[in-house]
Parts: C-alpha cells; sequence; structure tokens
C-alpha cells in the first residue's frame, strides 16, 4: 500500500510481502545511549518533536495528525538486501519504527525509501557523521598466568573487552549511510622494551591446559624480573588498530583508521625452579 507522510514528504512503498522488523537487518536499541539509529530518525512531519509516552523519540516524525495511524513514527536506517533486487536509482532502505522496541503491529519494514533530489546533503557528508557517532568498546586486557608472571613461563594475552565490530548510520530522507568498524590487529607494548603484533584478540586460557604451553596466536615470554621497576611491575599497554568504511546511496569509502587502547601492568617474577629447567 502507499502512505503519505505529508504534503510535499516522500513516499513509501509498502507490500504485504515486506518481511517483518525483528527480521535479519537487526534490531534498534532506542534505550542505548548514544543511540544514533534513534536521535538520527529520518520521520517528516507538520508536529515534529517529541511524542507522550514514546521515549527516545526527539526527532521530527512523520504521518498527518493525531488521527494518522503512523503519527509517533520515524524511519530508522537499516542496511539490507532485497533478495529479489535492489530498486533503481540512489535511496535507501528503512523500517518504520512506531515504539522504542519496534514490537506494535504498526512497526514493519524494511521499506524501500527514495533519494529526495533536492537535499543538499552528500553521502559523504553522512558518511562523516555516521564515523563520529562511532563509540568503540574499551580494550580490556587479560592473561594468564592470571596475577605474578615468572620468567620464562610462556604468558598467554587476549582480550576480554574491546574486540568487536561497530557500525552507526546517518540519514536523511532518501539517504542512508552507514559507517562500520572492524577490528583488524592488536600490538602489545610488553614493558620490558619488547613488541608483540597479533593478528586477532587472542586465545583465552582455558584451565586444564599446559602452564608451560604457549598461547597458540598471542603470548610474550619474560626474561627478567620487574623487580627493579616503579611498583615492582612492567607497565603494558593493547592498542587495537581499526579499519573504518562506509557506504550508502550506491557509493562508499574508507575512513584513516581508528585505534584503541587499555593498559595493565604485569608483575613478572624468578623461578628458580623454572629457571634451571628451561634454557
Amino acid at each position: 500500500m502507499l502512505k503519505r507522510a505529508s504534503a510535499g514528504a516522500l513516499v513509501l512503498l509498502l507490500t504485504t510481502s515486506s518481511p517483518a522488523w525483528a527480521g535479519p537487518w537487526g534490531g534498534v536499541n532506542c534505550s542505548q545511549r548514544p543511540s544514533p539509529t534513534c536521535e538520527l530518525g529520518v520521520g517528516i512531519g507538520d508536529r515534529p518533536g517529541p511524542v507522550t509516552g514514546r521515549p527516545g523519540n526527539a526527532e521530527p516524525l512523520f504521518g498527518h495528525d493525531s488521527d494518522d495511524p503512523y503519527w509517533g513514527c520515524r524511519r530508522v536506517p537499516v542496511d539490507y538486501q532485497d533478495p529479489a533486487g535492489q530498486p533503481e536509482g540512489p535511496g535507501g532502505w528503512f523500517i518504520v519504527l512506531c515504539s522504542s522496541d519496534g514490537k506494535d503491529p504498526l512497526s514493519h519494514g524494511p521499506v524501500w525509501v527514495a533519494e529526495d533530489s533536492t537535499s543538499t546533503v552528500s553521502p559523504e557528508q553522512l558518511a562523516q557523521t555516521a564515523r563520529e557517532r562511532l563509540r568503540l568498546p574499551s580494550v580490556q586486557i587479560a592473561r594468564n598466568p592470571v596475577g605474578t608472571q615468572l620468567v620464562h613461563l610462556p604468558t598467554w594475552l587476549w582480550l576480554a573487552g574491546g574486540w568487536r565490530e561497530v557500525s552507526e548510520s546517518a540519514s536523511v530522507p532518501g539517504v542512508s549511510v552507514m559507517a562500520t568498524a572492524r577490528p583488524v590487529s592488536v600490538s602489545w607494548s610488553m614493558g620490558d622494551g619488547s613488541t608483540v603484533s597479533c593478528t586477532g584478540p587472542g586465545t583465552a586460557y582455558m584451565a586444564g591446559t599446559d602452564p608451560t604451553a604457549s598461547s597458540p596466536d598471542c603470548g610474550h615470554v619474560y626474561r627478567r624480573s620487574s623487580a627493579d621497576r616503579p611498583g615492582e611491575a612492567f607497565p603494558v599497554s593493547a592498542t587495537v588498530h581499526w579499519t573504518v568504511t562506509w557506504s550508502g546511496a550506491g557509493q562508499g569509502g574508507t575512513f584513516p583508521g581508528m585505534t584503541t587502547t587499555g593498559t595493565a601492568s604485569f608483575r613478572v617474577a624468578e623461578s628458580q625452579a623454572l629457571n634451571n629447567g628451561v634454557g
């Protein structure tokens, strides 16, 4: 069916075969802060502004008036590929979100909205906005042994947090752009003058594993103790390197990479028994 928002507004083409909102394109968490997918909603309306009882709804809405069943709803951009083929011309896919969780009967999508030719905002500009909205996760360092490390005994290194893909979107009527940050490697500074480069987050040590075995993908062996260092510990840091790309409106590109860093202190002690047994 056709649903017109307001005079001069875009028209959404909906079909009864459109998938339900909670489909493979993912959900929208409007309670998250920041919540770019909600804060950058692209609804158009005669009466923009918040609607009582609709949390997170502070952007222009679409729908003609309070008698319109779609008054109080918003369009939220989603990354979706139509199995039947993408529509011709520039535009973007959106879901219609009529409540904070999308579980109401009016929320639906995705629907294709053609690009408004009168828009003065370019996809590149929207991509920059989406990039600025990215919130990369904090880096959390983990290791084994959990407490004091031992000279000549392998130290396993991995990230307990801070290694996951992050995406945010920005939009104007008819144009949706998504920026995506992907972690690609970790650089470890071990505090003893050594550096370790890992192509992934590392493998977590499992109970029962031979403590003299090395990590399969990310580890280090200390050759001296930290007794002579301030606090008797080595300052350790892990820096995650991210690639940032964007796509939308039939275009795409790459931003300069980003980094996030976590720190910890590793105390390293001598072990005469291990020293005697390991060359």
